[in-house]
């Protein structure tokens, strides 16, 4: 990845990426994130998306041509069939048709200064930048850490639309919602909770760390 960023550099202020595992297909380059669609829709997915093989078969019948075995790419594709010019629409639209769980940033070539999320049964939070001029969306604080100690907290079925200086977030009913509805909280978190340290793999961390995680969650 290093060596593809020095021969094709990217150049932008709008960026998706994730870092994942693959729910369907096997770890390649052609499923990993983001999956995307017409040339001009980008889609990053956390989640399993339980009706992705009749979405797939409904897509295919429109023309859409798969390149990778994930459930990921259908939701691209779904997001690209009922685009038509303003992607916080087309995103409303496409996540009624989900069954499952996602938590998805979704970028337009279209439109270059928007990123737009949606959650449900995955968590997904926003962090705002300094001064309000640049927002972030995560699956968790501790991604920012470093970045933004100011958290909003998504909601069960609600979606963000971020632009430069700006967000607006709707329910799941997809009503404008007040600021106080979705405050912004400050957040400390602390990086080294996320390096590697003495373990030999995340996995391992992982499990040497419930106990701790458990009596944390007890304290409340």
């Amino acid at each position: 990845l290093s060596a593809s960023l020095e021969a094709e550099p990217l150049l932008g202020v709008t960026g998706i990426a994730h870092t994942r595992w693959a729910t369907h297909g096997r770890p390649s380059e052609v499923n990993a994130h983001p999956q995307l669609s017409a040339d001009r829709l980008a889609l990053v997915h956390n989640g399993i998306i339980e009706n992705h093989d009749e979405l797939r078969a409904a897509l295919t019948a429109k023309g859409y041509v798969f390149q990778s075995q994930t459930d990921t790419e259908v939701i691209a594709h779904l997001v690209d069939s009922v685009y038509d010019g303003d992607l916080f629409e087309a995103v409303q639209a496409a996540v009624l048709q989900l069954r499952g769980a996602y938590a998805i940033a979704v970028f337009c070539k279209d439109e270059p200064q928007r990123l737009i999320g949606a959650r449900a049964g995955s968590p997904l939070i926003l962090g705002v930048g300094k001064d309000g001029q640049e927002h972030f969306l995560a699956s968790d604080a501790m991604a920012l850490a470093g970045v933004t100690d100011q958290i909003v907290y998504l909601e069960e079925g609600d979606v963000v639309d971020v632009q430069l200086g700006k967000y607006w977030v709707l329910d799941k009913t997809f009503r404008p919602l007040t600021p106080a509805q979705r405050p912004v909280k400050t957040v400390q978190a602390h990086s080294g909770a996320a390096e590697l340290g003495q373990y030999r793999h995340y996995m391992q961390k992982e499990i040497f760390e419930q106990p701790r995680a458990i009596a944390d969650s007890l304290e409340g």
